[in-house]
């Protein structure tokens, strides 16, 4: 990842938790919250029902060190495919790591096509709501700049 210009240090930069445009689910945002606060990390939740506009200005804003993208309805695939599509448009945030996790498909988990699609439209990595991609999103986490909270 190339630095963000006038961007504060790897272990200063928050991580970005935003729901899906047409998720109005909130649990999960809060679960992910805590989570990535107890892995160390700062976070700005940007809540359910983000819109593609906000959550590019709120990335300009903060510089984050991870932008996290939750689904709990089933749409994550879809919403998710032209959140970060509109993301990579951004020069400034093309190269900012970017996640997509949780039900993001209304028939079950996405196949291996989808999942593909969703990382080659600009997705670092896809974790579905099972219990190996909760473990695979914990491992991430581990491997990012932390920041001690006191």
């Amino acid at each position: 990842m190339r630095p963000l210009p006038n961007a504060p240090g790897p272990g200063d930069r928050p991580v970005l938790v935003a729901g899906g445009i047409s998720d109005s689910h909130t649990w999960n945002l809060v679960y992910l919250q805590l989570l990535l606060e107890e892995h160390g990390h700062r976070v700005v939740n940007l809540g359910p029902c983000v819109p593609e506009d906000l959550l590019i200005a709120e990335a300009l804003a903060h510089r984050p060190a991870l932008i996290v993208v939750s689904s709990v309805n089933g749409h994550g695939y879809h919403d998710g495919m032209r959140t970060v599509t509109r993301l990579r448009e951004h020069p400034d945030l093309a190269a900012v790591p970017a996640v997509i996790g949780g039900k993001l498909g209304i028939t079950g988990p996405c196949g291996a096509e989808e999942t593909a699609a969703l990382r080659a439209a600009g997705y670092d990595a896809v974790f579905d709501d099972s219990a190996e991609g909760i473990a695979a999103f914990r491992r991430m986490l581990g491997a990012l700049p932390q920041r001690a909270l006191v």
